[in-house]
């Protein structure tokens, strides 16, 4: 999972491992156990166990950290100062900053996945349609027309959806060309990060569409890859054997994971 400037890893054991950005602690996750996905956000990094429950480390400046209440928790998000979490029942639970109501997910029902962006929270409906709460500045939460999207990852933004048949739909600010996916066909996951949006092929190769100034849109080598996470200025792979690649900016040593190995998307 790439946050803002550092990078956070599952290992296949249940264990956590952390590159980059220090400033906050928000790399302190040596002593977890039992993590079966985590997420990294601005400046804080969100865990959850195998049990239901949640923790995190990291920026407490807006109670984001908040988790240690949180129960039947299936799915976690971390955003720029929020954090958000889906519950087996499909409702959804939000801590942290929430000037702009990015938090106000109480009454979302039957939802299947939820994606925290930087100032604004996104679900997704069992029927395939989506929802958004929060900043909308650039239209980012202009979702409603939206159907037949299998999954959602909001950016800092720009909201990115893929469709059932493998295309990409977005909305949101497109200054750099991020929301430019709609030619996109075949794609199996997507990733939004601050002004570029990167995609999974079906057949392991990736493609990405934005701002390409520090080389976090160079992914046209990359093969094998099974997952890819974005954020800022940097984009992350998964291989399929576990190894992890990275392009982009690296001035906290957040792309140095060349030597991680057995990481896996969820446990």
């Amino acid at each position: 999972s790439a946050g803002g400037l550092h990078t956070v890893g599952l290992k296949a054991d249940g264990t956590v491992v952390a590159v980059g950005n220090k400033s906050s602690n928000q790399c302190s996750v040596s002593d977890w156990r039992e993590i079966v996905l985590v997420s990294a956000g601005g400046l804080h990094t969100v865990g959850l166990k195998a049990d239901g429950t949640v923790v995190a480390v990291g920026n407490k400046s807006s109670n984001q950290c908040s988790v240690s209440d949180w129960r039947e928790i299936v799915l976690v998000s971390a955003g720029g100062l929020h954090t958000v979490g889906l519950k087996a029942d499909g409702t959804v639970v939000a801590c942290g900053w929430n000037d702009f109501d990015q938090c106000n997910v109480s009454e979302w029902k039957d939802i299947v996945s939820v994606s925290a962006g930087y100032s604004y929270t996104v679900g997704l409906k069992e029927d395939g349609t989506v929802i958004a709460v929060g900043k909308n500045s650039k239209r980012q939460c202009d979702l409603s027309e939206w159907k037949d999207i299998v999954s959602i990852s909001a950016g800092s933004y720009h909201t990115v959806g893929l469709k059932a048949d493998g295309t990409v739909v977005a909305a949101g600010w497109n200054e750099n060309g991020q929301c430019g996916v709609s030619d996109w066909r075949d794609i199996v996951s997507i990733t939004a990060g601050f002004d570029h949006t990167v995609g999974l092929k079906s057949d392991g190769t990736v493609i990405a569409a934005g701002s390409n100034k520090d080389g976090q849109c160079e992914v046209s080598e990359w093969e094998d890859i099974v997952a890819v996470s974005a954020n800022e200025t940097y984009t992350l792979g998964l291989k399929a054997d576990g190894t992890v690649v990275a392009t982009g900016r690296n001035d906290y040593g957040q792309c140095d994971v060349s030597d991680w190995c057995d990481i896996r998307l969820r446990y």
